[in-house]
């Protein structure tokens, strides 16, 4: 069993920057890949980014390459999604979840466990 709690969303300025948290407990944090997925009203929820159990292989959706980074600190059981030149299209609510039996990647079969979200807004 893993219990995810994101954290940090909020209001933000088009060209902003915020820094998402999940923090993760009840298994061997250092074990497993995670991802972030967001879902804005009315639309299906979408891969953002995912991490493996190391941190040495993160991975990315075009929409964010270059302008989100993922990265985790398996000492304090969190991953994180640092997002810059953050656009309108951005809003939405940001799920983080945890893929226990393999390496993570884009589609949201690949993950057992979520968190309940942290909504982020930006306004133009």
């Amino acid at each position: 069993q893993v219990q995810l709690v994101e954290s940090g969303g909020g209001l933000v300025q088009a060209g902003g920057s915020l820094r998402l948290s999940c923090a993760a407990s009840g298994r061997t944090f250092g074990s497993y890949a995670m991802g972030w997925f967001r879902q804005a009203p009315g639309k299906e929820r979408e891969f953002v980014a995912a991490i493996n159990w190391s941190g040495s292989a993160p991975y990315y959706a075009d929409s964010v390459k270059g302008r989100f980074t993922i990265s985790r600190d398996n000492a304090k059981n969190t991953v994180y999604l640092q997002m810059n030149s953050l656009k309108p299209e951005d809003t939405a609510a940001y799920y983080c979840a945890a893929d226990l039996w393999g390496s993570g990647g884009s589609s949201r079969q690949n993950y057992e466990y979520w968190g309940q979200g942290t909504q982020v807004t930006v306004s133009s």
